[in-house]
């Protein structure tokens, strides 16, 4: 796909897995999962943008300058949620050239390389706006919204609908490729449901059901595998895979 650019939001600070540095940078197998999904994402950018919080700037420019991998790494000076952090691709220099953005999570470690590739060539194949990867769960922490047609009209977090616990259900996995323009359009202006109301934080999966709205081309594809669930939450997430 030409234009193209991989976007790694690894702005984590790792507390929550009770690490002294970005969780990105907790090995697996010996190696640091941004490394891993560096290494994964290279075929398709060799140089992708990785947004990083201002106290792991210098570890994460560490690492990936041991393993001589190159980056533009940009700061997210504030935790000011997802969507915060996807703008500041703006601040890349590779910015001002994509026409599309693959934009993964920096914690998930096992993405299978047919998973990547499934969604790209839907996404090119379908000329979608938003194409992402899901997956049936018996515990969604996200829950994927479809029409009587079962075509995708919303994706909500279930802490945001006043859900404590998880439930069956269709969830993402972290990992979407869009047309940059018309996400970015969205993400600046005041929509509803941009701050989150339980975390006051600027969301990024709002935008699927506004995109839906303006008549652009959404679709999920529920294709990822057991392995491409795997995030790290908390040190129990990861635990049998050490």
């Amino acid at each position: 796909m030409d234009n193209l650019s991989v976007l790694i939001a690894a702005a984590g600070k790792g507390l929550r897995a009770g690490l002294p540095y970005p969780k990105t940078l907790f090995p697996i197998h010996g190696k640091p999962i941004l490394v891993s999904i560096h290494e994964l994402m290279s075929r398709w950018d060799a140089c992708p943008t990785v947004i990083v919080s201002p106290s792991g700037y210098d570890q994460v420019a560490s690492c990936l300058a041991q393993y001589k991998l190159a980056a533009h790494l940009v700061i997210q000076p504030e935790p000011r949620g997802m969507g915060d952090a996807v703008l500041r691709f703006t601040d890349s220099p590779a910015f001002s050239g994509t026409e599309h953005v693959l934009l993964i999570w920096g914690d998930i470690p096992f993405i299978q390389p047919q998973t990547v590739t499934g969604m790209l060539n839907a996404h090119q194949r379908n000329n979608n706006d938003f194409t992402f990867v899901t997956r049936y769960v018996d515990n969604a922490y996200t829950i994927v919204v479809r029409d009587e047609n079962g075509c995708v009209i919303d994706v909500v977090e279930t802490r945001e609908a006043g859900s404590k616990v998880s439930q069956p259900g269709e969830r993402d996995i972290g990992l979407f490729v869009f047309r940059k323009q018309p996400v970015f359009n969205l993400l600046r202006a005041e929509l509803p449901g941009k701050w989150g109301k339980t975390t006051g934080e600027h969301g990024f999966l709002y935008v699927i059901r506004h995109m839906v709205a303006f008549g652009y081309r959404v679709e999920g594809l529920p294709i990822a595998t057991e392995m491409d669930l795997v995030s790290l939450n908390t040190m129990k997430d990861i635990e049998k895979f050490l």
